[in-house]
């Protein structure tokens, strides 16, 4: 009897997933040119949930880059402090698809790291808004850093030197519960490591 409970809720959620939304949706939108993807291992799909709120109308935000401090050594085995900025990339709402806006700054970021900190690692960390539920926005979390370090790779950083993380809505940008608050919080964040 279990057996059977079990595997009516897994095709019961293979077909939210179908009807859900964000299953379908591509990572780059395809009226817009891109580098091909290089293509990825694939994981286990996630069980979808519906989110609570209706999408709203894509804003656009402008906003300082983050500067992240990382170390290097020079020949005498001292530590310097190189400073340099990735920029954080915003997504619309229940969506991982990268707008022409983060494909730009993607780019910017994989010359920086490409040019200013060959040997650095990051660690790409996936944000949600507050709507929807816990399991559902670390999935998509977890999209969105996936489709930033995608791009990064076929832009050429390395991907061993690239992880990804998701940390849902548990670390907001913005503590606050309006449009422009979620927006914010609806982002990609690029975190030196080593």
């Amino acid at each position: 009897m279990h057996s059977r409970t079990l595997g009516v809720v897994a095709l019961a959620c293979f077909a939210l997933s179908l009807v859900g939304g964000c299953a379908k949706k591509e990572m780059v939108k395809p009226d817009q040119a891109a580098p091909p993807v290089a293509a990825a291992p694939a994981s286990p799909a996630p069980q979808p949930a519906q989110p609570r709120e209706e999408p709203v109308k894509a804003q656009t935000i402008t906003e300082a880059p983050v500067a992240v401090a990382s170390q290097t050594s020079d020949t005498s085995g001292r530590a310097e402090a190189a400073e340099t900025s990735l920029e954080r990339i915003y997504f619309e709402f229940d969506a991982f698809v990268l707008s022409q806006t983060a494909r730009d700054t993607l780019s910017r970021n994989a010359e920086a790291l490409l040019k200013k900190m060959p040997n650095a690692k990051v660690s790409i960390e996936g944000h949600c808004d507050e709507r929807g539920s816990d399991e559902y926005n670390l999935a998509l979390g977890e999209k969105r850093a996936k489709a930033a370090m995608s791009y990064l790779i076929t832009l050429g950083v390395p991907a061993a030197r690239l992880s990804i993380i998701s940390y849902g809505e548990e670390k907001p940008l913005d503590p606050g519960h309006s449009e422009e608050a979620w927006a914010k919080n609806r982002r990609a964040e690029f975190v030196i490591v080593k």
